[in-house]
C-alpha cells in the first residue's frame, strides 16, 4: 500500500468514524477520523499507559464532538514498540471494541510515524527510516522510499543497532522520530553518509494516521480477527538485513 495523507483521507471518507490508540512509547498519542477528515487529536506523555488510556480516549472522543457509540471502527498500533505500552493500548481496544461491537484494525507503528514526515520537506527519491527506541543500544525501522507523493515501503520491520543500520544507509537519508532521530542522523553524519532529520515531521498526529490507515482498510472491508490480533514483537536474532537495505 501507497501511503500519503490524501490517498488514505480520500478512501477513508466511506469508513464513518474511527478511533486511533498508540501507546507503543512513552507518549501515548490518539486520534479521530470521520468520513475522511481529521476530527481531534491529543497526545500525553504517560508515566502509565493503563492508568491514563481511558481519559485519554475520552477526551479525544469529546473534542471529536463524537461517543463510544458513533465509532465504526477501532485501529490500535501493534508495534514494533514498547512490549508493555503495546500491550496496554491492544488490550485496551479490543475491550471497546466488544463493548461497542465494532471492528478492530491493527496497524504497524513505523507506517503511522513514517506519514508523519509527509508535510512537503521530503523529494523525490528520498530514503526514509522512521525509528523508534527499542533500547539496548537499538532501534526499530523500515525503510521507506518517498516516490510521486508517497511512501513507497521497501523492507519489513527491523531492529538494528545505530552502528548497523548507520551502515546499510541509501543515499539521501532522512530520518523521522524522536530523539533516537536526531542520534542516528548525528552518527550518520559523522560517518560522512548524506543524512538528516525531518524537521518539521508533526509526531503529534500519530494516533491520527493510526485511525487514517485503519479507516482505509475498514473502507475496503479489511478488519482483523480480535481473537488472533497481537502486537508484533521483534528479537535481536531475527534482524538479518535484508538486500533491500544493502
Amino acid at each position: 500500500m501507497l501511503l500519503s495523507p490524501e490517498s488514505l483521507l480520500n478512501e477513508a471518507a466511506a469508513a464513518g468514524a474511527v478511533l486511533g490508540i498508540d501507546t507503543g512509547g512513552p507518549v501515548a498519542s490518539l486520534g479521530v477520523v470521520i468520513n475522511g477528515r481529521f476530527a481531534s487529536s491529543v497526545v500525553r506523555p504517560s508515566g502509565s499507559h493503563a492508568f491514563e488510556l481511558p481519559a485519554a480516549v475520552e477526551e479525544v472522543l469529546r473534542a471529536a464532538k463524537i461517543g463510544f457509540g458513533d465509532l465504526n471502527a477501532i485501529a490500535v498500533a501493534i508495534g514494533p514498540g514498547s512490549f508493555t505500552g503495546l500491550r496496554v493500548g491492544l488490550s485496551y481496544a479490543k475491550g471497546i471494541a466488544v463493548a461497542a461491537r465494532i471492528a478492530i484494525v491493527g496497524v504497524s507503528s513505523l507506517d503511522a510515524l513514517a506519514l508523519c514526515a509527509v508535510n512537503g520537506e521530503l523529494h523525490e527519491g528520498v530514503s526514509l527510516y522512521p525509528v523508534i527506541d527499542a533500547r539496548r543500544g537499538e532501534v526499530y525501522t523500515a525503510l521507506y522510499r518517498f516516490v510521486a507523493g508517497a511512501l513507497e515501503r521497501d523492507s519489513s520491520d527491523l531492529v538494528l543497532s545505530l552502528p548497523e543500520l548507520i551502515t546499510e544507509l541509501r543515499d539521501y537519508a532522512r530520518f523521522v522520530g524522536d530523539s533516537v532521530a536526531q542520534q542516528a542522523c548525528s552518527l550518520a553524519q559523522a560517518k560522512g553518509r548524506q543524512a538528516g532529520v525531518v524537521e518539521n515531521a508533526n509526531l503529534d498526529l500519530r494516533g491520527s494516521f493510526v485511525a487514517a490507515i485503519g479507516a482505509t482498510r475498514i473502507a475496503r472491508k479489511e478488519t482483523d480477527n480480535i481473537a488472533t490480533l497481537e502486537p508484533i514483537y521483534l528479537r535481536p536474532a531475527d534482524a538479518s538485513l535484508p538486500g533491500s537495505l544493502s
